[in-house]
């Protein structure tokens, strides 16, 4: 019988790039600048990792099919590399892979890297799905559809749903992206770093009502990696606070969302499954008050504050409240967004769900600087691809070993 993932596998090295407009460097550069902090916090050579997985959503305007990028600007010892890919979790899956080879004994260490270079193309947000890169299926269940328009309609079915007056989701939703913007300020590998107002982010020019300039995140350029082993090579390799995987697991749209009634359009079916199955796994009975920190995937502002109730934190119709009562400002009960979340850090999308985990390593080690929270005991990392009726959402849940 299946038992779950929780402390069979342990995080020993993680790195980062700074993200932003990163003209100076190509991807190859991003993936190596991450993977030199990743081996030295780790303690280890190139040599000792025996296998990788490699996260790159947008290829085709990127580095190119296959792993052969990883492995060829990694240099690494011709190993077994495979690539992954799926929308805004690529990331959680390349370290999702990387988890279930140790867990199953297949290798003893391994790495996994994620990165994206998309400035380069011009766009202010994801270039669009033209063409074949967007299958042949794609078009017949979406067609005409903006991402910001898909999570405006999201924000109206929950005004509608919980009866919350307009101008009420309004300032909530902008105090989630003023909350993102006062973290970014503290992080020096943050690509947005200036503190807006709530007034400021309600008066920008309105792309789909009621998200506004400042409540949709852009995209940067970026990498993001771990290195992970089982405990017992962890605490022979002298790691004695080392942060272990409490959970892993992924829910994909299964065509109901949009298919039949029983989805009004104001939550996140995934997510709520997504979340249950997390907890399960990680033998979490109460996530309100065990839950110590989130990185949640805040595409738009309102993406964030459903998704505080569809990690079943916040109760259902209540999360303006909990935002307005600072619950999940940086010193609320649930810290989330601590880094800036993808709004401020940024949004390599190949790269955020392992960035996701940087912070809450980070966090856990109490090396998060001007950041810390104290006395971390479980953090949370939540990744959705795709659309409100039709999406991929993958959860990880983190913790010392000792948790």
């Amino acid at each position: 019988m299946a038992t779950g993932i929780k402390d069979k596998v342990a995080i020993i090295g993680m790195g980062c790039t700074r993200f932003g407009e990163r003209w100076d460097v190509g991807a190859e550069e991003l993936m190596v600048e991450a993977f030199q902090e990743c081996l030295e916090d780790a303690g280890l050579e190139k040599h000792d990792i025996e296998a990788a997985w490699f996260g790159c959503c947008l290829d085709e305007i990127n580095v190119g099919k296959s792993a052969l990028p990883l492995s060829l600007s990694l240099r690494l010892p011709m190993i077994p590399v495979t690539r992954v890919e799926n929308f805004c979790a690529t990331g959680t899956e390349a370290f999702r892979g990387a988890v279930y080879a140790v867990a199953s004994g297949a290798y003893d260490i391994c790495l996994a890297l994620g990165a994206e270079k998309l400035k380069d193309t011009g766009y202010g947000g994801l270039p669009s799905f033209t063409g074949s890169n967007a299958g042949t299926l794609t078009w017949q269940w979406f067609p005409n559809l903006t991402a910001p328009g898909a999570f405006a309609q999201l924000a109206s079915a929950y005004a509608a749903k919980y009866k919350v007056p307009d101008q009420d989701l309004k300032r909530a939703i902008a105090h989630v992206s003023a909350k993102s913007h006062a973290n970014g300020v503290l992080n020096p590998k943050a690509h947005l770093r200036k503190k807006v107002t709530e007034e400021q982010v309600m008066a920008a020019p309105i792309i789909a009502h009621p998200l506004g300039l400042f409540d949709c995140c852009g995209v940067s350029d970026g990498a993001a990696c771990a290195i992970v082993t089982t405990p017992e090579i962890a605490e022979k390799m002298g790691k004695k606070d080392y942060v272990t995987v409490k959970s892993l697991q992924l829910a994909l749209s299964s065509g109901e969302e949009m298919g039949y009634n029983e989805w009004d359009g104001d939550h996140f079916m995934t997510t709520s499954k997504c979340s249950t199955m997390a907890y399960k796994e990680a033998g979490i009975e109460n996530p309100r008050e065990e839950i110590s920190m989130m990185e949640v995937h805040d595409c738009f502002s309102i993406t964030e504050l459903v998704t505080y109730e569809d990690l079943h934190i916040s109760e259902r119709g209540q999360a303006v409240n909990d935002v307005m009562d600072g619950f999940y400002d940086r010193d609320g009960q649930v810290p989330c967004q601590v880094d800036g979340g993808l709004k401020c850090f940024g949004h390599p999308i190949g790269a955020s769900g392992l960035r996701m985990l940087y912070e809450m390593y980070l966090q856990l080690h109490g090396r998060a600087e001007e950041r810390q929270i104290e006395n971390p005991k479980y953090g949370l990392t939540h990744n959705l691809g795709g659309f409100p009726a039709m999406n991929v959402c993958s959860i990880s849940i983190i913790g010392k070993h000792d948790a």
